[in-house]
């Protein structure tokens, strides 16, 4: 057993290999895991629907699957139902769903309490406490496609139902997310992002099967394709010091943007920037 070992009566959902593949990624490069929580009693479909219709409807978000890479937000499709239909059916009605934070629900909480534990001691050693722990579950139709994307998590996407892949880009490409857009979304903007064909190349496929997962950095672009059969997946995200700093410096550039100011760079350690952290605080304080 490696360090990272967790107590022998406890059943793991990360076998050592895939907690030693987590330390050599953290924070900042995307890796392929391997977990043990493909037939869990809380991720079969029934149980998701039933959780589904007692979430509140600000939870929730669905639409037709069969996406473009790029697309606006309010250019997506509806899929014309309910949720409790689009999740019974969602073998044949081509669409996506997110119910997100699930941790609301104490069974999802525990759940996602057990997942982290074996992480945290990782996490803690790179970029301290885990912070705002959240769960999400994606349930996708045959072909779907999430877009072009970016979130501002600490993320790992735990393969459950079916097939899917995630091509993940490099965090901090400024060529992939200019800092513009980066500013705009930690300002409140939408976190899809303007997709060009030139890009596919530079990013680096995770092709997923039930017991898979892989970690995705903070902010690190990625796009989802599904396989050809109905796909169930858990992710489990974290925020951490870095992220929130990194959040607080490109809010602190949009500021400083708007009143014509020079910008300052958000370095691959934002949380060590402290001088610019607490000028930020001061002028958010301030109403500025």
């Amino acid at each position: 057993m490696t360090a990272h070992s967790i107590a022998a009566d406890q059943v793991a959902t990360f076998p050592d290999s895939a907690r030693d593949a987590f330390a050599a990624a953290y924070p900042d490069q995307p890796a392929r895991l391997t977990h043990g929580l493909v037939g869990h009693v809380l991720l079969h479909l029934d149980a998701l629907a039933q959780l589904a219709e007692r979430m509140p409807a600000s939870s929730v978000e669905y639409n037709l699957g069969k996406l473009p890479l790029g697309v606006q937000p309010e250019d997506t499709p509806s899929n014309g139902l309910t949720l409790g239909e689009t999740i019974r059916t969602i073998e044949t009605n081509g669409s996506w769903a997110v119910l997100k934070n699930v941790e609301r629900d104490p069974a999802y909480a525990a759940l996602l309490d057990a997942v982290l534990a074996e992480l945290e001691s990782i996490v803690v050693e790179q970029t301290g406490p885990m912070l705002h722990r959240e769960a999400f579950i994606f349930l996708s139709s045959p072909n779907s496609v999430t877009p072009f994307h970016m979130d501002p998590e600490h993320n790992i996407l735990l393969q459950i139902m079916g097939t899917k892949s995630m091509t993940v880009f490099p965090a901090r490409d400024e060529q992939l997310v200019p800092a513009q857009k980066s500013e705009d979304f930690h300002n409140g903007g939408h976190r899809n992002l303007v997709w060009r064909d030139g890009f596919k190349a530079r990013g680096a496929p995770f092709p997923l099967t039930p017991g898979e997962a892989v970690h995705v950095p903070v902010k690190a672009p990625h796009f989802v394709e599904n396989g050809p059969a109905v796909s169930v997946s858990l992710s489990v995200t974290w925020r951490s010091e870095r992220s929130v700093a990194e959040g607080e410096l490109h809010s602190f550039n949009a500021l400083l943007r708007r009143r014509g100011l020079p910008v300052g760079t958000v370095r691959a350690q934002p949380e060590k920037q402290s001088l610019r952290r607490f000028a930020y605080r001061i002028m958010r304080k301030l109403g500025a």
